[in-house]
């Protein structure tokens, strides 16, 4: 399972690091100790925590802002069958699902908690693995 630094966790959710250690000082998110007194978030944690404030903010209505084409996230749900996997990726309030091949998903390594980037042409959403800082 992937974890999260505190500033990284922060960036996902969209909030400050200071309001991500109060989280996780109050328990609302459980965050780890590395032996040099770092803080790490577990990322299904996380992501669940992202569903939860996304569900929370609601749509907002689109009136002034045009869609981007790539939605950095943390994959919140993932479903496989033999052929097929349903991915789901919360990228700030926007909640982005593909379809892609079982074998696509397993070469990913695709898990809730895994950050992705959702690259969208069309009517087709690419799963994409950011570069790591």
């Amino acid at each position: 399972m992937p974890r999260y630094k505190i500033g990284q966790a922060a960036s996902l959710l969209e909030v400050s690091p200071d309001t991500v250690r109060r989280w996780a000082d109050r328990g609302r998110l459980k965050a780890v100790r590395t032996q040099g007194g770092h803080r790490l978030v577990d990322g299904d944690q996380l992501a669940a925590l992202a569903a939860e404030i996304a569900a929370g903010r609601g749509t907002p209505p689109i009136v002034l802002e045009s869609a981007r084409n790539r939605f950095e996230g943390l994959v919140t749900n993932v479903v496989k069958d033999k052929v097929m996997a349903q991915v789901e990726i919360q990228a700030g309030p926007h909640r982005v699902v593909s379809l892609m091949s079982r074998e696509a998903a397993d070469e990913l390594r695709l898990a809730p908690g895994v950050r992705a980037v959702a690259a969208v042409k069309a009517t087709n959403v690419v799963v994409e693995l950011p570069a790591q800082p």
